[in-house]
């Protein structure tokens, strides 16, 4: 997407109260495009929005995408989050997470499909399971478990990036698929369950960083600023995909909570905790593609995303006037 020039007039976020679906209503904002963010509030709430529904071009729906989707008015991209993410949310609402990925993205598609707009899915790495291939391309069809705890979100995935070519292929709608990798950044919950928003709130509070085995398991954390532009760029493009997008910069989770301890000058220490059942070894993206086939590559390193990260937590944890977090 050319930096700060609309590509869209007017667009469709799913899930757009979220964490990674602000971010994208805003940066479309910015850019001109009108946006009509359709959101349940399962695992995200209205007042996530604050900001946003000031801003001219912005309209909220609280709708069920797993029910029929109706939008007034012309529409020409469609951009569907809607899934609990983290393995606490989809965890607690497995139906839910399971129906969003299987009803809600052929409700989002057949909306595409009356409207003619281009329609892109925002799926995981979680379709690659506990991987035996690293870093990951997109030809890599992953190792999963169909029926173990992360199954729901897994499986969910899966299953939409298989109807989702379903419609491209029968000629009915212009779609686009986007692997997104460990995003994180500022606008997390604090009880997110996710590695950065949990070893973040343990080490601003003194408190132990949990560590699940003996850490030796890969992430890559991307920041939500280079996942958006990477969503945006596939969206701009004629690429089917599926394109990975994150950050190729593997640590292992040891690692990220050291990072993490010194960034904050917290005096936290390392408690190892029991191995999640399924939780992957390894993640870390090819990203290949997305560098010759839509010219992106994340621009911002770990230590300056981390730091920026770290004192939003501060703020929302009341730290933010005694912390001095390291960039």
């Amino acid at each position: 997407m050319p930096e700060n020039r609309p590509v869209w007039a007017r667009a469709v976020v799913t899930g757009g109260a979220g964490f990674l679906g602000r971010h994208l209503c805003r940066r479309l904002l910015a850019a001109g495009t009108a946006v009509v963010c359709v959101d349940n509030l399962l695992t995200s709430s209205r007042a996530n929005l604050t900001g946003l529904r000031t801003e001219p071009g912005f309209s909220f729906s609280q709708a069920d995408v797993s029910e029929r989707l109706d939008i007034d008015g012309a529409v020409d991209l469609i951009v569907h989050l809607a899934s609990p993410a983290s393995p606490i949310d989809y965890h607690r609402h497995p139906l839910a997470t399971l129906t969003a990925g299987s009803a809600g993205t052929q409700n989002a598609l057949d909306l595409a499909a009356r409207t003619g707009a281009r329609f892109v899915l925002t799926s995981t790495s979680e379709v690659y399971g506990d991987p035996a291939v690293s870093p990951q391309p997109e030809h890599y069809w992953g190792n999963v478990n169909p029926v173990g705890p992360r199954s729901v979100y897994d499986e969910a995935k899966r299953f939409a990036e298989a109807l989702t070519m379903a419609y491209r292929r029968a000629g009915t709608v212009d779609t686009g698929i986007v692997r997104i990798f460990n995003t994180y950044g500022p606008g997390m919950r604090l009880d997110d369950g996710r590695i950065v928003p949990t070893f973040a709130c343990q080490a601003l509070r003194g408190e132990p960083l949990t560590v699940t085995g003996d850490g030796s398991q890969t992430r890559s954390l991307c920041h939500v600023d280079d996942t958006v532009r990477g969503i945006l760029a596939v969206a701009a493009s004629d690429r089917p995909g599926p394109v990975n997008i994150g950050n190729p910069d593997e640590a292992s989770v040891l690692e990220i909570a050291q990072r993490i301890i010194a960034l904050t000058g917290s005096a936290s220490g390392i408690k190892h905790i029991p191995f999640p059942e399924d939780d992957p070894m390894t993640r870390c993206p090819d990203i290949t593609l997305a560098r010759q086939q839509l010219g992106w590559e994340p621009r911002i390193g770990w230590r300056d995303g981390l730091a920026e990260t770290l004192k939003w937590f501060a703020a929302q944890l009341g730290l933010a006037s005694g912390l001095e977090v390291s960039a």
